[in-house]
């Protein structure tokens, strides 16, 4: 279904989709789609839908209405084109069904059909975990399932452990005392972690695990 898109410098204020023939834009409350702004007349413009085709009219609005920067009185629209109301701008979009599909290739004869692009690699999917090696939660594990996973006592030790595409890295994130990474201090920059590190922080010991 054809639909616009209102926004006013950059900024989307609300979508709309277009269902019966007529949709009305205006500064009073009884349009179908009300701007409230004082550039905008009253009945600034009406958008008309024949079927899939929608055209725009100005409805002798006192500060015009634009498509594409040139000042208009009735225009179709196509997918893509921004109707402009004072300083707001409506995009009209109407992405036509099977426009997507593939077109179909016709070999003719003594032709050879193209090389077949290999399959694309499904994605890694990193899963890992820290295990608690002390105190009274020994054993336990967090998975590392969120992009940025937090460790440690707020107010007195806090670090992250953040998933990237090449894998998790470690990092300082508050406190006087920074984490150690297998019995050395980590310092500003974040460190790539393996599986199999230890991890200390706030008097508690974590073990990196990576499935």
């Amino acid at each position: 279904m054809p639909r616009m898109v209102v926004s006013i410098d950059g900024v989307v204020i609300k979508e709309v989709t277009f269902t019966k023939e007529r949709t009305t834009v205006g500064r009073r409350p009884y349009n179908d789609v009300v701007i409230d702004n004082l550039a905008v007349s009253g009945e600034h413009a009406v958008f008309l839908m024949n079927g899939d085709d929608v055209e725009v009219e100005d409805l002798g609005s006192t500060n015009g209405t634009y498509v594409n920067g040139k000042a208009i009185k009735r225009q179709p629209l196509r997918n893509g084109d921004t109707v402009e109301l004072g300083k707001y701008k409506i995009r009209f979009l109407h992405e036509e069904p099977g426009h997507d599909y593939e077109k179909t290739m016709v070999f003719k004869p003594g032709m050879l059909p193209p090389l077949a692009k290999p399959a694309a690699s499904a994605p890694v999917v990193l899963s890992a975990a820290v295990r608690v090696m002390n105190g009274p939660a020994a054993g336990r594990e967090v998975a590392l399932t969120k992009v940025v996973t937090t460790i440690g006592k707020p107010g007195v030790a806090v670090a992250s452990i953040t998933k990237r595409h090449s894998g998790f890295v470690l990092a300082h994130v508050e406190g006087g005392d920074f984490p150690l990474l297998n019995g050395s201090p980590v310092g500003e920059s974040p460190i790539t972690l393996k599986n199999g590190d230890r991890i200390a922080l706030a008097s508690t010991e974590m073990e990196f695990v990576q499935g």
